[in-house]
This record gives structure tokens, sequence and C-alpha cells, in this order.
């Protein structure tokens, strides 16, 4: 007696249908550990997104030069704090020097405390201390271009002559003039005055959903270099010509080390990387979040597993006398074996789909509660998770399948 493909599917879904309360506790394993790996795979694959997006915005022909490695605007690593620092004057030299070299910029990021007193930005009626002071040459805006929403950005002369002038960040714009009116208006930023002449475009990507850009306040390199003569974290922006940006960074990188005189077999005493690079290392790390995450489910799936094959052993022993009608009137070890490994199957794959459905609504209700932390369910997931929760099925199924193909019809029709 041969039983087809699709009656052996609605018998093995009968037999966990009518078990609904013991297949669920079974499978509650499976559940957790694949809602982890989807959910944490959705979050990332977010995360990613938007930090990509955030670097190539940047400029993909762009080099990065700085005193220390990561967020310029934060505190610099213990074994990288007796750097000196990356002189303006660098920039003439790359772009005299480096053939591969288009042009070269200045920025200089403000600390958000200095001394003891936070950075404010204020107008009348109005104030906020989340702001980014920051400056930059002029052509920096052309080398890294953003968009503006309203007024213009500064001129070559305006730095020259450190005029008093900068472009604010729409969300810091719409702090200070929520009247949308911020062109020509003056705003106190750290105790000095300056006028607003424009306000940039809202940022594209960023970290956890937040672009620090659009709370920047820029102004032109030479006013910030008169207001904070202290200050010497310079971060410089060099763009290669056109598909020449790996020779540009083995140009610029040969220049730094000999003008900051590093001799040959030692690190640079200076961070210099690119888009791609910074993206990587970004990649590195979240290989390693999900590599924990995947880790802690494999938990969930063994003792889903063995949850699994315990109830299919009580399975086989509860359906021994069936087993004995079935082999009495024909049927065959591999159809025996073929019934409960479905059967093993069916109860897993229903554990993966749940965790899979519950894996996709926790992603939306994390977008929903926290717009600024953005998520995308990758299609990969969705397809590994189910695979993986097949797999379990199969490989904890097979012990059992094959002690049920085993039993003595004989033996097994004189079962009570």
């Amino acid at each position: 007696m041969r039983i087809s493909t699709s009656e052996n599917m609605q018998m093995a879904w009968t037999a966990v249908y009518s078990h609904r309360f013991r297949s669920l506790l079974t499978i509650l394993g499976i559940v957790i550990g694949i809602t982890t790996v989807v959910t944490v795979s959705s979050l990332l694959t977010g995360l990613r997104k938007g930090i990509v997006t955030f670097f190539q915005e940047f400029g993909p022909n762009n080099i990065f030069i700085s005193r220390y490695s990561g967020d310029p605007s934060a505190r610099p690593k213990q074994t990288e704090a007796r750097r000196k620092p990356v002189d303006p004057s660098y920039t003439e030299l790359i772009k005299r020097l480096a053939p591969s070299a288009q042009d070269a910029s200045v920025q200089l990021f403000v600390p958000a405390f200095i001394g003891r007193q936070a950075l404010v930005a204020r107008v009348p009626g109005f104030e906020s201390d989340n702001v980014n002071l920051a400056a930059c040459t002029a052509n920096h805006l052309e080398i890294s271009p953003r968009d503006l929403i309203a007024g213009r950005t500064f001129s070559e002369e305006e730095d020259t002559r450190a005029a008093k002038v900068g472009i604010m960040g729409p969300s810091l714009a719409e702090v200070l003039f929520p009247d949308g009116k911020a062109v020509g208006k003056q705003v106190n930023v750290g105790g000095a005055e300056y006028t607003v002449i424009g306000v940039f475009d809202k940022a594209k990507g960023g970290f956890f959903g937040e672009n620090g850009l659009d709370y920047q306040f820029l102004i032109p390199f030479q006013t910030a270099r008169q207001r904070y003569p202290q200050l010497d974290n310079f971060f410089l922006t060099v763009k290669a010509r056109e598909g020449l940006r790996d020779q540009a960074f083995d140009e610029v990188q040969s220049i730094l080390r000999k003008v900051r005189r590093v001799q040959p077999g030692k690190e640079n005493d200076f961070n210099i990387s690119t888009a791609d690079q910074i993206i990587k290392q970004f990649d590195s790390i979240n290989r390693a979040v999900l590599l924990v995450s995947i880790s802690l489910s494999g938990l969930g799936l063994l003792v889903g597993g063995i949850g699994v094959m315990n109830i299919m052993l009580v399975s086989v022993t509860e359906r021994t006398r069936e087993i004995g009608v079935r082999k009495a009137v024909g049927a065959r070890s591999r159809d025996i074996i073929l019934q409960f490994l479905t059967e093993a199957v069916t109860l897993t794959g229903a554990g993966g789909l749940i965790g899979i459905v519950l894996s996709i609504l926790v992603t939306m209700l994390v977008g929903a509660l926290v717009p600024s932390l953005p998520s995308e369910v990758p299609v990969w997931a969705v397809v590994t998770g189910f695979v993986m929760s097949v797999s379990v099925g199969v490989f904890f199924g097979v012990w059992p399948a094959f002690k049920a193909a085993r039993l003595d019809p004989v033996e097994a029709l004189r079962h009570e």
C-alpha cells in the first residue's frame, strides 16, 4: 500500500492539529529562534542601508583624512591620543604633489563643550543645545555638495575675510525659526552672532535614522579659526579624479607619511579612509552581531529540535498499533519513514512560519514606535529562517521515523 505525498501531508497536519497545545509548546523554541534571527537581520539590514546612503552622500571619489579614527567629534582612542594634528596646509601639498587628486578641502568640528560651557544656538524666543557647529573651506561644498532649500552657500571671499555667516541644517532651522524664514536672520551660536545665509535640505541616510548634519550650523573655516584658535581637530577631504580614487589614495598616503616623517614599516600616525572602507568596517561589525544572534537562536532551535524528537518518539509509541496495521496491509518501511518525517517537518515548518510572521510584526512595531530606527525585512532572512526550521525537523525526525519503520508488524499488532 503506497500513500501519495498529498495524503502524507494531510495525515501529518491532522496529527499536529489534533494536539495543538502540545505541538505549540514543542515548537516554542523554534519560534523564538527564528523570530530572533529574522528580527535582528531586519534591523541590521535597515541600519546598513541608512549608513551606506550616509557615506555615499559624501562622495564616492572622496578620500577622508583625520588625526583620529572614528567620529571626528568624539573623544579619540587612547592609542591615538598622542598623534600630532593634521595640518590644513596639507591640502596645498596634496593638490600640488598628487596628480590623481582634483581638489582638497578642510573641515573643523567644534566640540559640544568648550571648557565647562555647552554649545547653544539662540534666537529671541527660542534656543537649542542640539547643535553641531562646524566649519569648512568654501571649496568643500563643491567637493561634497549638499542641496539647499533656501538661500546660498558662502563664497571663498567670505571665507578669506572670516565673515560671520552660516548655513543651517533643516532640523535646527525648524527649532529656531518655526515660521520657516531663517535666511537673513541673526543667530547666536556659542556666544557669537552670525547671519544665516542658507538652509540645507534634509540629509540622506544616517545612524539609527538620525543624521547630525540636519542639526549642523556651518560657518567659514577662517571664521572658526579666529573664533576658536585653540582647536586643531581638522578633517581633510580629497576629491580624486574620476576613476583614479585608488591611485589618489596611495599618492595621498605616501605624501602624508613623508611630510609627517613616518618611518618605513611603521603604522600611519593619521587616519585615511574612503566611504567603501568605512562601510566594510561596519559590515564586519554587522556580521559579528548577526553571528551572535544566530548562536543565541541556535540554542532555541536545539531546544525545539529536542522537543520535536521527544514528541515524535511519544507519537511512535502511541501509534504502534496503527503502524502495525499499515505494515500488515502492505506499507513499506520507506512509507513509514516518510510519514513520520513529514509530520516532523510539518511541526517545525509551522514553527518557522509563526516565527517569521512574529518577526515581521516586531519589525513593523519597532518601525512605528521608533521611526528613527530604520528596518527592512530581507528576503534572504525569511528564506533562511524557514529552511533552518525545516532542517531541524528533518534532522531531529530521522531517529523516530526509523524507529517506527523498524517495528515488527506482529509485535506492533499485539501492542495495547
